[in-house]
Parts: structure tokens; sequence; C-alpha cells
């Protein structure tokens, strides 16, 4: 429904990689309602799970703040209709 219309905030992924992560929010979309961002950020994070390996984070809304560390290559923010995706995999401390 809405896959091609992302705009992208911020990242540092491989492209191929982010066309991934656009095309997965897309298809969650399509799944869930757009007011159940629990629901899209689960499905996202357990696809990335199982594609990429495991300790992916997923952040969905409309507003939020947030500071973390990342794995480099792993981040990308984006906007997609009337909500923000945040992915990445979290960083070793």
């Amino acid at each position: 429904m809405l896959e091609g219309k992302a705009m992208i905030k911020e990242t540092d992924m491989p492209v191929k990689m982010q066309i991934h992560a656009m095309a997965c929010a897309s298809r969650a979309l399509d799944l869930y309602d757009v007011l159940d961002c629990i629901s899209i950020a689960a499905h996202i994070k357990k696809e990335f799970d199982k594609i990429y390996g495991g300790a992916w984070q997923c952040v969905v809304g409309s507003n939020f703040g947030c500071y973390f560390t990342h794995t480099q290559e792993t981040f990308i923010y984006f906007a997609l209709g009337t909500l923000y995706f945040l992915i990445f995999k979290g960083a070793a401390s």
C-alpha cells in the first residue's frame, strides 16, 4: 500500500537492508491498524531477528524521542505515512 513512499531521515544501513526495512514496515501496515504500533513494531522486529539474527529493536510511533547505541550499519529512521520507524540492532556496551 505505502511501499515506495517512505522518507528516510537518517541511516547507516546498506541500501539492500534499507529497502527491506521499508518494505517490511509497509507490509506490517497492511496487516495491522495504524494505531496498533506495538503489533507493527513486533512484526518488524521478528522479521529482522529471523533474517539478520537476534537483538533487533524497533520503535514505531508518531511522536517519540530516543537515545541509544547501535551496531554499525544496522540503523534506520524513516517516516511512512503518519508514522515514524526506528529500527536498529543493539550494541554491546
